[in-house]
């Protein structure tokens, strides 16, 4: 730190609490900003920034969405969350060279366990980390960048087209996952890449939360 051997120094919290021998166990944890200063009290020459990484409440995931569809302008707002989800399907065969197969299935058998809606496509498919990026909350797949692979990777958002099937059909814009728990209790996605062998199956579920 460029510290001379005459030179005083002090490390501190952001809360500019001095860190010492007898508190340094309890004040020291991983993630946490500490400063170096001359004095307890020294002015900061720069602004700082300070990472925060937290787990949201459950909530957040299975609740939202809740206020755009009940405020449907007085429409049924179950109608629109399945827009939702046949907007994904609609992206993922948006690129078929063949017939696009998309399926709505309403199971009111014990086959899943409980009632569900089934959504199938004939569609690209996703990989493990598209999969994976599926599950974040707030990550649109228009969007997506840097570290982030797209669940449609090279598709193209087209131009707004009035009540076309153009998967730019979503009417609250709330997402998939929104879309599935304010119809139910937990989401399944089952998918397997064009160009592989491999299923990858992931699982979001009101009860696990």
């Amino acid at each position: 730190f460029g510290i001379a051997s005459d030179e005083n120094f002090v490390i501190t919290t952001t809360n500019r609490k001095e860190i010492t021998e007898d508190n340094f166990s309890e004040l020291v944890q991983d993630g946490v900003t500490l400063y170096l200063l001359q004095s307890v009290d020294q002015m900061l020459l720069l602004a700082t920034k300070e990472r925060i990484d937290f787990l949201p409440h459950y909530d957040t995931l299975v609740k939202s969405g809740m206020y755009e569809y009940y405020a449907s302008e007085g429409q049924n707002p179950l109608p629109f969350a399945l827009a939702e989800l046949i907007d994904n399907s609609l992206s993922a065969t948006a690129r078929n060279t063949g017939i696009r197969s998309i399926q709505i299935k309403l199971l009111f058998d014990d086959s899943q366990g409980k009632p569900a809606v089934a959504v199938i496509d004939n569609g690209s498919g996703m990989t493990s980390k598209q999969l994976n990026n599926w599950a974040v909350y707030r990550l649109s797949k228009f969007t997506r960048q840097g570290d982030f692979e797209s669940d449609h990777s090279g598709y193209v958002r087209p131009l707004p087209v009035p009540r076309s099937l153009n998967s730019d059909i979503s009417y609250f814009g709330v997402g998939g996952k929104q879309a599935v728990f304010f119809v139910g209790q937990s989401a399944r996605m089952i998918s397997k890449p064009a160009a592989s062998h491999d299923v990858h199956e992931l699982v979001l579920s009101k009860e696990d939360f």
